[in-house]
């Protein structure tokens, strides 16, 4: 999703090329792959909406990041009222990445599974700047204009995400788990 478009066919092959990558950070960013379906589609028809105003360059992808995070926002807002409902994290797997070789399955899908539900633990602000920087790919000051926050912002919140991450039983678990082979196999 380099560059951006010049006209509404190039806009239609930008905003599909972005689809994916748009989906999976919403799925991450609200635990829920309905929500993200709706969430990725309101976010872009608003950017089909507002095509006319769009420039050209490399401002455009942490724009529609902008977009993204900010339908995200205003569907947790609305969440906050029906939370009970919220489902399991189940599938986020699949979002998060693709299918490994049989011998990695069950591994990945562990692994995908505690990422997730530690990633869901997280504040959204942290969580925001954790799924755009280490799932979309987006470089520290792509980040800040998505979110309109200075970069030093974003680097305290990516360095106070991974401590929290780090620190997240799910995930020490997993180092354990991992660990405990490699032991067995020196003595």
């Amino acid at each position: 999703m380099v560059g951006g478009p010049r006209d509404n066919d190039d806009l239609a092959q930008w905003l599909e090329r972005g689809y994916t990558r748009s989906f999976r950070t919403a799925c991450l960013l609200l635990g829920n792959r309905a929500d993200a379906e709706e969430a990725v589609q309101e976010a872009f028809l608003r950017a089909w909406r507002f095509r006319a105003s769009l420039g050209s360059g490399s401002n455009l992808t942490p724009w529609l990041y902008r977009v993204v995070v900010n339908t995200c926002y205003s569907k947790l807002r609305d969440e906050v009222r029906r939370r009970e409902r919220r489902s399991e994290l189940s599938h986020l797997e699949e979002v998060a990445s693709s299918t490994p070789p049989p011998e990695e399955q069950v591994w990945r899908i562990d692994v995908s599974r505690s990422v997730a539900r530690a990633l869901n633990d997280l504040p959204f602000h942290l969580r925001v700047a954790v799924v755009l920087r280490y799932y979309a790919e987006l470089s520290e000051r792509e980040i800040a204009t998505a979110i309109g926050r200075r970069p030093g912002t974003v680097k305290s919140r990516l360095h106070e995400g991974r401590r929290l991450l780090a620190a997240h039983p799910a995930l020490q678990a997993l180092v354990l788990s991992e660990s405990a082979p490699v032991e067995e196999e020196l003595q």
